[in-house]
């Protein structure tokens, strides 16, 4: 990966970007009709989702136009000039909308930064929660909550035993049962939408096996805070790094997140 700066400066504007876009999706959240929809790939789809969209792509335009973005709710962009792109954003403006619509409160704002592949800054913003998970690989991952600021660093972290696996509440995946076959005696935690990958950055859990199928706009921002807080997230059984705009899909491999020292024993 060639010399890439993203600063300081430039995560604070991601951060206040992705507190806009989670105030727009509580406007929705707190009316009775979310006016869900039904999309091509039979996901849903709300207002909250397309409110999102249309502040992150307006910030987006305003304090970093050179830069172009893909959405999960503008994903009709070629392959053709997708391939060209060295670094764009990648976001999902409202990820977990079946968590949404359940009003469990574990849905995020992601947003991502990604260059040459390499999802290199993140922001997670879990608007309910009024938790703000955001990293720069290289220069730390931090979390935000009750307005403290606290960084995030599992580079040392040990394995706990019995090891806590963090899992979907709404996808089950048969191969994920066979993982953990392997994994013998664990705890067993479910969370919604990218919570699962700032729960390992947060040292809360071992490992994140997802063994179905994601999205790119799914993991970019959450992987960019767990690898700069330290973690790593590989393709599986692969065990390659899970890069971005590599393929004409946007659908990623099975990959499992976990600590360097998960994977150093697993």
């Amino acid at each position: 990966m060639s010399n890439f700066t993203f600063s300081l400066a430039d995560l604070e504007r991601i951060i206040a970007l992705a507190k806009d876009a989670g105030n727009a999706i509580m406007q929705v959240y707190a009316t009775a009709d979310f006016g869900v929809e039904v999309k091509q790939d039979d996901s849903p789809v709300t207002a909250a989702d397309i409110a999102s969209h249309h502040v992150i792509v307006a910030g987006l335009s305003t304090h970093f136009a050179h830069i172009p973005v893909m959405s999960e709710e503008a994903a009709d962009i070629s392959w053709a000039e997708r391939q060209t792109w060295q670094t764009y954003w990648l976001i999902d403006p409202l990820d977990g909308t079946k968590e949404f619509i359940k009003r469990n409160g574990e849905f995020t704002v992601n947003i991502a930064l990604i260059h040459q592949g390499h999802a290199v800054a993140g922001v997670v913003y879990a608007p309910v929660l009024k938790k703000c998970y955001s990293g720069i690989l290289g220069q730390g991952a931090w979390l935000e909550q009750d307005g403290l600021i606290t960084p995030l660093d599992i580079s040392e972290r040990k394995i706990q035993r019995p090891p806590t696996v963090v899992g979907s509440r709404s996808h089950v995946s048969p191969d994920v049962a066979q993982y953990l076959e392997h994994v013998g005696e664990h705890n067993m935690l479910s969370v919604g939408s990218s919570l699962k990958f700032c729960m390992v950055a947060e040292g809360q859990a071992d490992v994140y096996p997802r063994l179905g199928l994601t999205s790119e706009w799914d993991t970019a921002a959450a992987q960019a805070v767990l690898e700069s807080a330290g973690g790593v997230v590989l393709a599986y059984p692969a065990m390659t790094p899970l890069n971005y705009n590599q393929k004409e899909t946007i659908l990623n491999p099975y990959f499992i997140a976990a600590s360097r020292a998960w994977f150093a024993k697993n």
